[in-house]
């Protein structure tokens, strides 16, 4: 099998000319970018990094950092990027964890790395120095190699991903350069992709999905167009300008994209396959986003950093809510909630926890130095994701939320996702976020956050959720009109936040 970086080789020597990556106006072909990331790699070696060393990089999406993570996969180095917005204790303690040997950071970084103090491993960096001897990411690609390095197998590290930490730190999430190829081609299979793809940027390269994307253009001689940081006209601007054919987002850059003045579906006329992860599409947003682009592809990708793919469902607007069935290189079950194995499977219907099996390609093996979190999550062989969700009759299986955010109200279990749905298709409702709120009579009571397009009335809404089949024990009791739902740099909704926040007593309606 191949490693990644033979991967990279052979588009360099298929394609030598096509256009690899671009920044703005920088440009490079597969030959030009290949002799930079080859001076890189070299780089980093003269640095002290050698095969297995965790190089940390903290940048935001631009030509520099997809450089540096190819040229890691050439030298065998395990590339470890950071949130470009972590603090400096975040910063601090991931260099420990990781043991990292080098650090790399731009711009956005730079206040980070000067709270945090002097590293005591070499510091590079792409924009204004934080301390006097760090090099400059020139300086790291000044010297050429006198032959191809090439150091890495199948079987070597290759990234080492870390998880949203809630109430704790981030779990490491170490993958294999088989792992990452196998995520890589899958994506490339189950999207539909072709020699020649134009894909945008933008999604983060330390989030699994802005990995894939960077890997997945590689494989089939694509062009890469940086996004360093989202911005919705800068974004427009790109998609126009590089005739962008596939888009692979989560579904809040869908609707920053679509509700944003500058939006026309004349722009975005290019992207003809588009693709959503990372968190739930509401039905109405779905509905939205199919009418702005018309694709001709549209995927809903479920998965995780830890096993990249679980299901795929390409026609995603064709039964709204449905994550579709297990993709090519996987196997899934649902299981009881409180199950300890995975024979405990659950009829079609009934709601319980997804499970994964680890045999996958994709699969990693274990969190880095978290015995407990494997202990949590890896049972007889298969991976426990922590998510809800249920097959109905087709054998279609519906993400429901997480174990941690399902609400129990009288006895019942109710899915925040079901009541977000529905509330997403009343014509006022922009964005909506469900959780349960403590309350004594109850034990939680289901609250809705809604960010309106103009004003309604609680009693539209609640009209709205009885018209459209909601059971009457799981409608909102509370309803709280905000600004804005509380998001994760990737967009998933922060549950967490909200029930912080308002967690206050109030009166509830009787059911």
């Amino acid at each position: 099998m191949f490693d990644l970086g033979r991967s990279f080789l052979a588009a360099v020597e298929r394609r030598p000319r096509a256009t690899a990556i671009s920044d703005g106006p920088q440009r490079l072909s597969y030959e030009a970018w290949f002799e930079t990331i080859q001076r890189a790699a070299l780089g980093l070696q003269e640095l002290g990094l050698n095969k297995g060393d965790h190089l940390v990089a903290a940048m935001q999406n631009r030509w520099q950092m997809a450089t540096l993570h190819w040229a890691c996969q050439f030298a065998g180095i395990v590339m470890t990027p950071l949130n470009w917005r972590c603090t400096a204790d975040d910063l601090q303690w991931s260099l420990e964890n990781a043991e990292a040997r080098a650090l790399v950071h731009d711009e956005a970084v730079r206040d980070a790395v000067a709270a945090m103090g002097k590293p005591a491993i070499p510091c590079v960096s792409v924009g204004d120095k934080p301390f006097e001897d760090a090099l400059d990411f020139d300086d790291l690609c000044a010297q050429a190699p006198t032959e191809t390095i090439l150091r890495a197998g199948p079987d070597d590290g290759s990234l080492m991903l870390y998880t949203s930490g809630t109430t704790s730190r981030p779990k490491g999430v170490p993958r294999r350069h088989r792992a990452e190829r196998a995520a890589a081609l899958a994506h490339v299979a189950q999207n539909l992709y072709g020699h020649g793809e134009c894909t945008l940027g933008v999604m983060p390269l330390y989030h699994t999905m802005g990995v894939r994307s960077l890997l997945s253009m590689a494989l089939l001689d694509g062009h890469f167009v940086c996004i360093p940081r989202f911005d919705v006209e800068a974004t427009l601007d790109a998609i126009e300008r590089e005739r962008i054919s596939n888009l692979y987002l989560v579904p809040t850059l869908y609707h920053m994209l679509i509700e944003h003045p500058a939006f026309s579906p004349e722009r975005v006329a290019s992207v003809r396959k588009i693709g959503f992860a990372g968190a739930p599409m509401s039905d109405g947003l779905m509905q939205r986003v199919e009418d702005a682009f018309q694709p001709e592809l549209f995927v809903n990708h479920y998965g995780s950093s830890e096993i990249y793919t679980f299901t795929i469902d390409q026609a995603a607007s064709r039964k709204p809510g449905s994550s579709g069935r297990g993709a090519l290189n996987q196997r899934i079950r649902v299981v009881r909630l409180t199950a300890d194995t995975p024979a405990e499977e659950v009829p079609a219907g009934e709601e319980g926890q997804i499970i994964a099996d680890l045999a996958s390609d994709e699969a990693f093996e274990g969190y880095w130095r978290r015995p407990d979190a494997d202990a949590k999550s890896i049972r007889d062989g298969w991976y426990f994701t922590g998510d809800t969700g249920f097959f109905d009759e087709d054998g279609d299986l519906f993400v429901t939320g997480r174990v941690d955010d399902l609400i129990i109200t009288g006895g019942e279990n109710v899915s925040p996702a079901e009541i977000e749905n529905a509330l997403s298709l009343h014509p006022a409702v922009e964005e909506v976020a469900v959780v349960g709120l403590p309350d004594e009579q109850w034990g939680k009571l289901v609250a809705a956050f809604i960010k309106t397009r103009h004003a309604v009335s609680e009693e539209d809404l609640d009209a709205h959720c009885v018209a459209s089949g909601l059971a009457r024990f799981k409608r909102p009791r509370r309803y709280e009109f905000i600004d804005q739902i509380p998001k994760s740099p990737v967009g998933k909704i922060l549950r967490r936040v909200l029930v912080a926040d308002y967690s206050d007593p109030q009166p509830a309606e009787q059911p």
